[in-house]
């Protein structure tokens, strides 16, 4: 198959520049499983957007200060100042924001300085990403294939990128050859026992971009969502932050609202540091989200999708107290770009959670990730309309493998999961990251699939589990000083 772009992908950075790139030229969205199967779809709190000029500078200084002093400032201010000109965009494509007299309704969200989160109740991504993927569908320009999983990107006589090869519907292997590819994977949660990320998220297009040769920085920066929905099934729900931003408290198992103990800004201090807390206290017993001081009026209307899923697991939001974890969440990392998307990769683009443009540094601010997708994108196209013309189509090379069985595999990986919390999880120490290296190459070795040896989806998602959970303890061996998400006891 052949294609002027590529994108891999259908969350919110790759459908944007989809639905611009369509405009220049024939385009192919490539997405794992389902088109609307992304970290998108599950994001809950909302946008963080200025408030107008005057807070351009706030927003930029609480980045940086999250991100513990390692942002590239260019990155951040240009993700700042391009935010209305993208939260517009969005509003004119027909994705609802919550409005009030003077324009967007804005609540609070930890390491923010002030309310500027704009949001659709608490299923803003959700909003998102249906409104991306029907207009996806509606453009004649582009196609998508689902159930299109990546197997790894196709490096032409140059070195530059030529496309992609796919494992499609886990039973024949494409190729597609095109001008440009735009990675656009998402992130890597599902590499740890415990984690917010829905099961597509394995980190896939990491691993495909490290053997491809792009890149990476910042590795080791893994950010933990402090609180996740704690039931006996290990559900990946994500407890929004924005409802410690509407006033609720952490409590642990003695009754105890503890936070004040870790920070100065209590439930409201940046999410490494409650994070961390909560894993702490949940050494010794459980720790609870408490929101029973709102009514249950309030809580219906204002987190309908979060009180129904509490109510599945018999937990009322406003007369219960609700279990909760920290759990891997956001890849602060990934493949280095600059500030248009060009990875070190001629004619590869690195867009959204999977791409590293600096914005995040040790410690991503609440809802600043999918602004930066949003922004990041649009540069990615606006780089892209001024290339494409003078780029001829190089035939991308074929893979052969056979397709084989997923019930004739090994399962690795919850060994790779557990060994990841355990080891590389939000506490480390040297000991326990060489031990995970030591045993996550062994993984990777009997993982690695060869023309001999027949492929599935399942396997090779092991392979990239395999290799990802690498990067990632490998970056954190290196980085001997604690650092944001990432925590040495030594």
């Amino acid at each position: 198959m052949e294609t002027d772009i590529l994108v891999i992908g259908s969350g919110i950075a790759g459908l944007s520049l989809a639905l611009k790139a369509s405009k220049i030229g024939q385009v192919v969205v490539a997405t794992k499983k389902a088109a609307f199967d992304s970290n998108t779809a599950e994001a809950q709190g909302g946008i963080a957007i200025p408030v107008g000029k005057a807070d351009e500078k706030k927003h930029i200084e609480d980045t940086l200060k999250a991100g513990r002093g390692i942002c590239n400032e260019k990155a951040v201010a240009l993700m700042v100042k391009k935010a209305h000109d993208r939260i517009n965009e969005l509003s004119e494509w027909g994705v609802k924001f919550e409005k009030e007299k003077g324009g967007f309704k804005r609540t609070l969200e930890a390491g923010h300085s002030v309310p500027r989160i704009v949001f659709n109740v608490d299923a803003t991504g959700r909003a998102i990403e249906h409104k991306l993927v029907m207009l996806a569908r509606e453009n004649k320009n582009i196609r998508i294939l689902e159930d299109s999983m990546l197997i790894d990107l196709a490096i032409g006589t140059s070195g530059s990128c030529v496309g992609a090869s796919f494992l499609r519907e886990n039973s024949f292997i494409q190729t597609i050859s095109a001008k440009l590819t735009i990675l656009a994977t998402g992130g890597l949660g599902q590499i740890y026992e415990k984690t917010t990320n829905p099961h597509v998220a394995a980190g896939d297009g990491f691993a495909a971009a490290f053997r491809a040769g792009a890149k990476m920085e910042n590795m080791e920066f893994v950010q933990f969502h402090p609180t996740k929905l704690d039931v006996p099934s290990n559900h990946p729900f994500l407890i929004s932050e924005v409802l410690r931003g509407e006033g609720g408290t952490l409590i642990n198992w003695k009754g105890e609202q503890f936070m004040q103990r870790y920070a100065k800004e209590g439930e409201l201090a940046p999410r490494d540091v409650v994070a961390r807390a909560i894993y702490i206290e949940s050494q010794n017993g459980s720790v609870y989200l408490d929101m029973t001081h709102k009514s249950e009026e309030f809580l219906r209307n204002r987190f309908p999708t979060i009180y129904a899923k509490c109510l599945g697991f018999d937990l009322d939001l406003a007369h219960d107290k609700i279990p909760v974890t920290a759990a891997a969440h956001y890849m602060c990392g990934g493949v280095k770009t600059d500030l248009k998307g060009n990875s070190s990769i001629p004619n590869l683009y690195v867009i959204g959670e999977v791409a590293c443009t600096g914005v995040h540094g040790a410690n991503r601010l609440a809802s600043n990730s999918l602004l930066e997708g949003m922004v990041f994108a649009h540069e990615a196209y606006l780089d892209a309309k001024g290339k494409i013309g003078k780029l001829a189509l190089e035939k991308a090379p074929e893979m052969v493998f056979s397709i084989g069985d997923s019930k004739d595999t090994a399962n690795p990986r919850q060994e790779i999961k557990k060994l990841m919390w355990e080891k590389v999880g939000l506490v480390r120490n040297e000991k326990g990251l060489k031990d995970a290296i030591d045993m996550l190459g062994k993984m990777d070795f009997k993982a690695k699939p060869s023309i001999s040896k027949s492929i599935n989806s399942k396997s090779l998602e092991d392979w990239n589990m395999a290799q990802t959970s690498l990067l990632v303890a490998r970056a954190a061996l290196k980085r001997k000083k604690s650092l944001g998400c990432h925590f040495r006891t030594n």
